[in-house]
């Protein structure tokens, strides 16, 4: 990993504590001291389901479309390997211990030669029957 990528998980981290230390303030009594990052405003671990929904409403405020929040998964590896991230690297952005699960789980990205050879077979199918007989 980069010194420009532990340095941005370490002020994110940062930024978070200090979220973390008003929030405690504003609970007051009501705050559970947890050891967690992401927590409730009273300290709490955050359920699965009121995260799911926090996800959801963020989703429609930004103005995209409501996906599965596991599915940002596979957008994030097949983004990865759209921009030619080197498999390996996307493996550990991916926090995958294997290889094959970044490659044939999480890449839904066609080859260039995939790109190709479906070019090659819309123009083929683009032409006429009779056309396509000559050949």
């Amino acid at each position: 990993m980069s010194v420009e990528a532990e340095q941005a998980h370490v002020t994110a981290l940062q930024l978070r504590l200090k979220a973390q230390q008003v929030a405690k303030r504003a609970a007051g009594e009501l705050w559970s001291d947890t050891d967690f990052v992401f927590t409730t405003r009273y300290g709490t671990p955050v359920e699965p389901r009121n995260f799911n929904r926090s996800f959801a409403t963020r989703s429609d405020a930004a103005g995209v479309r409501r996906i599965r929040l596991h599915d940002t998964r596979h957008t994030c590896g097949s983004l990865l390997a759209a921009l030619d991230v080197h498999p390996r690297i996307a493996m550990q952005i991916l926090r995958h211990s294997k290889i094959a699960v970044t490659m044939e789980v999480y890449t839904h990205v066609p080859s260039e030669a995939t790109r190709k050879a479906l070019r090659k077979l819309g123009k083929h199918l683009d032409k006429p029957l009779n056309a396509r007989d000559q050949k």
